[in-house]
């Protein structure tokens, strides 16, 4: 079990309204465990973006010759794919 941190923070009136929207719409156990999902949320989006720019780096540093082979295996595995799913 991970040990949480109780700690204070100082919200504006509509964003305190806005997470009790949102626990009571979801039923959530508290405003903290609402605030827990906003969070885990954007955590999750950062690395998300963190790997697509990474994926759009690599693909971005390709000669064109290696990225013509990336595309002829691209179309290598669509084919054998079509072929095993018949």
């Amino acid at each position: 079990m991970i040990r949480k941190a109780k700690k204070s923070y100082t919200l504006s009136p509509a964003s305190v309204e806005f997470l009790e929207t949102i626990r009571k719409k979801r039923h959530a156990p508290s405003t903290s465990a609402v605030l827990e999902e906003i969070l885990q949320a954007v955590r999750r989006g950062q690395k998300k973006n963190a790997i697509e720019r990474a994926v759009s780096d690599y693909y971005s540093s390709l000669t064109s010759e290696e990225s013509a082979e990336q595309a002829r295996w691209g179309k290598f595995a669509l084919d054998e794919f079509a072929n095993t799913a018949v």
